[in-house]
């Protein structure tokens, strides 16, 4: 068997999946370390199974209504967006029952990608690989889809970090700065949900929670500024998926779930060795 660094230079699968797991650790770095800031990890965990209707929907419009431009990926980022709006609109207008309406998405939209996934003829490998992820399924054109996610995040994180500090450390003291606090609320979720669907290429609906959390939760027991907490959670993040893809090369193992298990036994022994509660900084 050839090296994992001589398979990555000729066989292009295994480079397109280096190469998605670095997209998708950029993002998952950033946008993570906002969602273990602001403790928003269960919108996100509604966020990334209720796509599950978006991608049944375009799976069963696919297969059996015969229209091929209907990719399951373009059905998970409609399924992402439209529930991080209507989970913005229920925290906004409903915070006392914000849990259970955010649960009854979660089922819902599972529910819904249950249905359609039902009414569709033969076994899906496709909906197999957006379930438990399949990051040597990445395709040229998600490829450049997902870059094009990348940098439109990054810019505008460029644009909107202050703001974003401010909502996630005291909403009432930005409302008394006169920032749109509603807005840029409903703004970091359907960052959140973009991230989700970025994750989702690699590895999968289950595991998601895993590469948006850990690695931002790693990089809180090392530093305590927010902006050295976003660069290391990208780094981890990308030493993840890297060292994911070698070991699933060599072993033979489905490549998004060793990423998950490295990445989960990293964070435990993390918090043996950094014993500390996290603090933040404001930059």
């Amino acid at each position: 068997m050839p090296s994992f660094f001589e398979a990555l230079m000729t066989n292009s699968l295994l480079l397109a999946a280096f190469l998605a797991g670095i997209a998708a650790s950029i993002v998952s770095g950033i946008i993570g370390s906002y969602v273990v800031v602001k403790r928003i990890v269960f919108i996100g965990g509604s966020i990334s199974h209720s796509v599950l209707s978006g991608i049944g929907f375009c799976i069963w419009l696919e297969r059996a209504q015969g229209i091929t431009w209907a990719s399951p990926l373009y059905g998970a980022l409609a399924a992402a967006l439209l529930s991080a709006l209507i989970i913005g609109w229920i925290h906004l207008n409903y915070r006392q029952r914000e849990d259970s309406a955010i649960a009854a998405i979660w089922s819902i939209g599972m529910a819904i990608g249950i249905l359609f996934i039902s009414q569709t003829p033969g076994f899906n490998v496709e909906l197999t690989n957006f379930l438990i992820g399949n990051i040597l399924w990445v395709s040229k054109t998600d490829l450049y889809i997902l870059g094009g996610l990348d940098i439109g995040v990054i810019l505008l994180i460029l644009c909107l970090h202050k703001r974003f500090l401010a909502i996630c450390f005291d909403e009432d003291q930005a409302r008394l700065q006169g920032l749109p606090v509603h807005t840029l609320y409903v703004l970091l979720l359907i960052l959140v949900a973009v991230c989700i669907v970025l994750l989702i290429q690699v590895v999968g609906i289950v595991l998601v929670m895993t590469m948006l959390t850990i690695p931002a939760a790693i990089a809180n027991l090392l530093t305590f500024r927010l902006s050295y907490m976003m660069m290391l959670a990208i780094l981890i993040s990308s030493l993840f998926c890297f060292s994911g893809n070698a070991i699933a090369y060599y072993l033979d193992w489905p490549t998004g779930a060793t990423i998950a298990l490295i990445a989960g036994i990293a964070y435990v022994l993390s918090l043996a060795i950094f014993r500390r509660k996290p603090r933040f900084k404001e930059a």
